[in-house]
Parts: structure tokens; sequence; C-alpha cells
């Protein structure tokens, strides 16, 4: 089965040392200049890709970064996501079995980007959860690339995908739009795929607000069930219902980066080619 291999942090947190009195500034400064050095990656070669993966080494390496998306999951950063989509899934009438074939099984859920092995653990009777990261730090997450699974052998096989503080660790927008395509291929016709953001990336986006994320999600084939933020808030989050995607509807208008909103923002955006 593919791995792959990326992430970071700062050298100063090594051994067992967790990184709990990391500020969210500290780590927002550490994950973008991760991102930055994850770009420079793609296009350099020789020397100069040797001392960026210098860099990287030297700001903590792959173990280090995985801590960080820890903290991201604290309470206290916008964590706890997996509540807001429990609560959505009982509201919807899927807090049970469901009938298929002539029986009836669990709700098949892809954790993506999971970091703790028992987040639906209470929901375990009608969940089925496999839980995957690109560096798995328990027995029971799967250390896997979700961009790497076989396309043809996850082609709707799953009820519900989870992407919560994913895309925003991807460095690429075109690897994002790529992870959303990918989810909606893998979930059945009516499956559910569950979206949390930093709120930021879309509010603080000179190429992303709310109403395109809307509009390109549409595009992908994804009909919005649920949306959750507040004004000032850290997180939002989203719940989109599989549909089936008009021919050709990417089309040029989400394939480009286009500025929507002038200003000091930032530069979160989410290509589909």
């Amino acid at each position: 089965m593919p791995k792959a291999t990326r992430r970071k942090f700062p050298v100063t947190l090594t051994g067992r040392h967790d990184g709990s009195s990391s500020t969210p500034r500290a780590s927002r400064t550490v994950i973008r200049k991760f991102h930055t050095l994850l770009k420079q990656q793609k296009s350099v070669q020789g020397d100069a890709l040797a001392n960026v993966n210098r860099e990287i080494e030297e700001l903590g390496g792959l173990e280090a970064y995985q801590r960080m998306s820890c903290i991201g999951q604290s309470s206290d950063r916008g964590g706890g996501s997996e509540k807001v989509l429990i609560g959505w899934l009982k509201q919807m009438g899927w807090a049970g079995l469901v009938a298929k074939e002539n029986e009836k099984e669990r709700h098949r859920l892809l954790e993506v980007g999971a970091v703790r092995p028992d987040n639906y653990g209470d929901c375990a009777s009608w969940i089925d959860v496999m839980a995957i990261d690109l560096h798995s730090r328990h027995p029971s997450i799967l250390e896997q690339d979700f961009l790497l699974m076989d396309p043809g052998q996850h082609r709707e096989a799953w009820d519900i995908i989870s992407l919560s503080l994913v895309l925003n660790f991807v460095p690429d927008g075109e690897d994002r739009g790529r992870m959303l395509v990918q989810a909606h291929s893998m979930l059945r016709l009516g499956g559910l795929c569950f979206l949390a953001l930093p709120l930021p990336c879309v509010n603080n986006s000179r190429y992303i607000t709310m109403e395109h994320i809307r509009e390109l999600m549409d595009a992908i084939g994804f009909h919005q069930l649920e949306e959750r933020w507040r004004p000032g808030g850290k997180m939002a989050y989203w719940l989109y219902q599989k549909k089936t995607p008009q021919e050709g509807c990417h089309g040029e208008r989400f394939s480009k980066k286009k500025v929507l909103r002038q200003g000091n923002r930032n530069n979160f955006h989410i290509l589909v080619t």
C-alpha cells in the first residue's frame, strides 16, 4: 500500500515533548513556513533541494508536525469536530444501522487525517470507521496518503468521508481540489462529506469566499446540507451530500486562481482542474 511522508515543527520539540505549550500564533507561523518549503521542494533540485530538506528537518520533521496536528485538534483550537458531524448525523436519522442488500450494516466512515483512534468510539454500534493519516501515531490508524488510495478499489465504497482540518494542511491548491474530487468518487450516491476548516481559510482569503466554496462544491457534485460558523470564530464546518455532477461542470472558473477580495488576505485556494 503506498505511503507518503511529509510534515514538520520546531527542532526544540523533540523526544517526548508534546508541544502543548505552543501558542496558536506560533503554530500558524510554523505551518506557513512548512507549506512554503513544500512548494519549493517541487520546483528546485540539487543543492537548493538539499537546503530545503535541511530546513524542513530543522523545523522538526514529520513527527513534530504530527504533534502540531494533535494540538490543532484540541478543544481550544477548534478540535472535537467529530462532535459536530455526529450531531448532524443524529439530526438526519443516521444514528443506526442501514439496510444494504437485505442486511443491516454500520455506516462506513473514512476519517482522513486522524490523529486519535477513538474519535467515534461512542458510535461504534452504528459507525464502522477506518482512520488514516500520512504518519500514524497509533496502531489503529492506518498510515496512508488519501490521494494515493486506489480509486477503483474505493469507488463508491464509503457512506461518509471526514476531511476535518485536512485541506488546510495540504500545501497545493490543485491537491486540495483533487482531494475533494476523489472524496466524491469514493462516496456512494447519497453519501456524506464532512469538511472542517479554520474559518480564516475562507473568510480571510483573497481567492475563497463562502459563496465561492459552495459553488465549487456544487460543481464537483456535492449538495450542501449543513453549514456552521460564526463571525470571529475559529472554525467552519460543512456537511455535503453526493449528487451526480453535471458533465464538464468544473470549467475554467475553478481551475485558476481569481482574486475575489482585495486587502491584506491569505492565499488559501482550491483548484479543480
